[in-house]
């Protein structure tokens, strides 16, 4: 059995750390599109062709469920996969619900009809992709009402840390924190909706103040994705071995997904 993980770039690395150590025993398949990331820069068209492909390629792996963590692809790209084009035996599930609920303190699952929440006022940090599309709050809008939602696309972020410039990616949150403050002087939450940001979580936390509860992805996921593989155990695919795919060149990906994961990653070749 395995379970396929996508990300544009290498933020997906942030959920396969976290729900490697919540399922010790489940083998992954990680395909990062290194070739063509960052998506957050990409029209809606590119990105599901893009998103299609890969996943595709992880179901060849025996990934019959596949976690798409990356922000952009979940905004542009799932709904119209899941609506016409995932076959009835494969799952392709998206990271905004499970921040959602969180935010909302709802339970995983919790289908029933959306109600007024505790907080009101939603710092959102994301790609410009992510942002245009509005998907964070029309899939907010199924489980609350009430919540002002105030976005900010963080140009440069995701450039920034896939290149290793981490002082420049600094700086760029601290821009893109002040610029959502102009707006929303006082969020009461902040939701990091790009997997590569929990690397930037302590100065998104300093920049937003105190008062301020951040929500980041990864931890969420893996919760999610083991309530789900216990409700639903059939979905853990075929495959048998873990492994990690690049669509760009393998040394060189697998040389930052070393620095950024600080442990050894070696990938291949999708």
């Amino acid at each position: 059995m395995a379970v396929g993980i996508f990300d544009s770039g290498l933020g997906g690395l942030t959920v396969l750390d976290a729900v490697s150590k919540r399922l010790p025993e489940m083998p992954f398949v990680y395909f990062g599109d290194n070739a063509h990331a960052p998506y957050g820069v990409r029209d809606a068209q590119d990105v599901y062709e893009l998103t299609t492909s890969a996943v595709e390629r992880m179901w060849a792996e025996g990934c019959d469920l596949i976690i798409l963590a990356c922000n952009t692809a979940s905004a542009a790209a799932l709904r119209r996969m899941q609506e016409s084009w995932i076959p009835p035996e494969k799952r392709v599930l998206g990271v905004f619900v499970p921040l959602i609920e969180a935010l909302t303190e709802r339970q995983w699952g919790d289908n029933s009809p959306p109600r007024e929440v505790a907080v009101q006022h939603v710092a959102l940090f994301a790609t410009p992709a992510t942002v245009s599309s509005r998907a964070f709050q029309r899939e907010l809008a199924f489980r609350a009402i009430g919540v002002d939602v105030e976005a900010q696309a963080c140009g440069g972020v995701v450039d920034a840390i896939e290149d290793g410039d981490l002082i420049l990616a600094e700086a760029l949150v601290r821009s893109h924190v002040d610029a959502l403050k102009r707006k929303m002087p006082n969020p009461e939450a902040a939701v990091l909706g790009c997997t590569h940001y929990p690397l930037m979580e302590e100065i998104f936390s300093k920049a937003l103040g105190p008062d301020v509860k951040v929500f980041s992805q990864a931890n969420l996921v893996a919760d999610s994705l083991a309530d789900y593989l216990e409700r639903h155990p059939v979905m853990a695919g075929p495959g048998q071995k873990s492994m990690f795919l690049t669509t760009g060149d393998p040394a060189t990906v697998s040389n930052r997904a070393t620095q950024f994961l600080r442990r050894k990653i070696e990938f291949e070749a999708a």
